[in-house]
């Protein structure tokens, strides 16, 4: 009883508090983007995603444990992707296209609306120790959405970005890419456990960031003091 007791008085429960708020921030940014990705597949005529149960705000049904892992690590993850069938669209290129830049413009709809929440917070409610932790929540989700918004856009096979570059290809170079685009996720991941995004995508997180807290009212130094 001891032992335990002194574990218990020892624990960093800021620090505990924190990792469960980030996990929770990226569960709910890494869902809403898959969410993003199978509506719009669904509106333009393929149903695979619905079919395979992905059309829903339950995190377990989207969350890949790396993708997850390296969003609380380094800020930049992913989650499982949604499935898509592009023979059922009458446009494939140009609906996959669409179709994978949903996932990042929710991205940045979700962070314009989480630092708007922050802003109501900061202006309208009293200031004390449950404000400031709903601001830090928002303002993590805020922080961490426009990171994977930015980071998808990279067109590198299979973030979001290669399937609308690539869309530009000819037919049998896009279907070849598409063929071995799986493959790459190691060098993706490989690539984001070593920083060699870092430098790029930390500048654009933060020019992106500046702006939504100018759209919202939301002082930048308060964001900055707790992300940068």
């Amino acid at each position: 009883m001891g032992t335990i007791q002194a574990f218990l008085d020892h624990m960093n429960w800021l620090q505990l508090l924190m990792l469960v708020m980030g996990a929770a921030a990226s569960l709910f940014c890494l869902t809403f983007h898959e969410l993003s990705h199978g509506l719009v597949a669904y509106r333009l005529g393929d149903p695979t995603a619905k079919v395979n149960g992905r059309l829903t705000l339950n995190p377990l049904a989207h969350v890949d444990l790396v993708g997850l892992f390296l969003m609380l690590a380094v800020r930049v993850g992913w989650a499982k992707p949604v499935p898509v069938d592009m023979r059922n669209f009458k446009h494939p290129k140009r609906d996959m296209a669409i179709t994978a830049l949903a996932g990042p413009v929710s991205n940045f709809v979700l962070a314009f609306l989480a630092m708007g929440v922050c802003s109501l917070i900061y202006h309208v409610f009293p200031q004390g120790t449950a404000a400031a932790y709903a601001i830090l929540f928002f303002c993590y989700m805020a922080v961490l959405s426009v990171g994977l918004g930015l980071f998808n856009l990279i067109p590198i096979p299979p973030l979001d970005g290669s399937k609308v570059l690539f869309s530009l290809l000819p037919d049998r170079a896009y279907l070849t890419i598409l063929r071995y685009e799986r493959f790459m996720i190691v060098a993706v991941v490989l690539l984001a456990w070593s920083g060699a995004f870092g430098g790029p995508l930390g500048a654009a997180m933060e020019g992106v960031t500046r702006l939504l807290c100018r759209a919202t009212a939301f002082p930048f130094e308060i964001a900055q003091y707790y992300f940068f």
